[in-house]
């Protein structure tokens, strides 16, 4: 099989080395020549334009920043899919954008997969990310093996589309957690606590998560580097409070999120690092929210191993 992948970036560059260390004959794309010179360095084939990746190759990938870059890169492909070629989304997107676009790739003859990963870009380095899959259950065995050579734990959501939900849920619990372990943080320093003391305490207790573990680390390093930034987590907070909208849900904390990030932009810039949203209360306090011995950024210890789908609880 042939597989193409579209979108170099932190979390692309990262699952397409998965891809090529495991022997998949890969062809590559992304507007940054740097970027497609390292893969093919790598052994990877560089594809001219989107069209003559989805013409020369079964299976493409696109993992891309936004929902209109995803939608121009289909534009190109469109016209050269037919009977027996795969899009896999592996972009953070919007339900109604992915079922768009997935509807004319069925319409065309292909078939269409939204597979966004979540878990951070250090384990999408090792292939020890998780995937959530959306797609009908013929397509899912399908691409499969693809899958869980690009991650460890794999989620069938359901029909096309679901993946995408599940994902924006995710990244929006991710950025509540973000928040509060920042002015969990900011109030330990402020009550005298020693914050390696007040980090351990987190971890082993009710209030850990897994932001805590891999986001508290790099903000107590100082480097404040997950290779993520404010317009991203803007973006993705965006979505969720559409779908809540889309559904007639009066969420609550969702919109304070939105006031904050606006606020940390305007402060900082859209691409800032994401976890110095903590620099607005270290601003406000005067307190320097730093501690010894934390990494600048984060590494997954855990061994690469093979992939396996995860059952739903209650489901057999």
């Amino acid at each position: 099989m042939k597989v193409g992948f579209i979108g170099l970036g932190n979390v692309g560059g990262k699952l397409s080395g998965s891809l090529l260390r495991n022997g998949v004959d890969l062809t590559v794309h992304d507007l940054n020549p740097d970027l497609v010179a390292d893969l093919v360095a790598r052994g990877a084939t560089a594809a001219e334009s989107p069209a003559q990746m989805m013409r020369d190759c079964d299976t493409v990938i696109t993992c891309l920043p936004s929902p209109a870059a995803s939608n121009a890169v289909m534009g190109e492909m469109l016209p050269e899919i037919r009977s027996g070629k795969v899009w896999m989304e592996m972009s953070t997107t919007d339900e109604a954008e992915v079922k768009r676009l997935g509807s004319k790739v069925i319409e065309a003859g292909g078939t269409a997969v939204d597979c966004p990963v979540s878990g951070g870009c250090h384990r999408a380095d090792t292939g020890n990310i998780s995937i959530f899959a959306g797609c009908d259950r013929e397509t899912f065995d399908r691409v499969f093996p693809l899958l869980t050579t690009m991650g460890r734990r794999v989620l069938h959501t359901g029909e096309l589309g679901t993946a995408s939900v599940l994902k924006v849920l995710t990244n929006y619990l991710a950025t509540v957690h973000l928040v509060a372990n920042a002015e969990a943080l900011v109030t330990a320093k402020a009550a005298g606590m020693d914050l390696n003391t007040a980090y351990e305490a987190i971890k082993i207790s009710s209030g850990n998560s897994f932001s805590h573990v891999t986001e508290s680390q790099v903000i107590l390093n100082g480097s404040r580097d997950i290779s993520f930034t404010m317009d991203l987590v803007k973006k993705d907070i965006g979505l969720f409070q559409e779908i809540a909208d889309r559904n007639d849900v009066p969420l609550e904390i969702s919109p304070l999120l939105v006031k904050i990030f606006d606020d940390g932009i305007a402060r900082y810039g859209e691409r800032e690092l994401s976890p110095n949203i903590i620099k607005r209360l270290e601003e406000a306090t005067g307190l320097d929210i730093r501690a010894p011995g934390f990494p600048a950024e984060m590494a997954d210890d855990e061994p690469e191993e093979p992939g396996y789908e995860v059952v739903p609880t209650g489901r057999i």
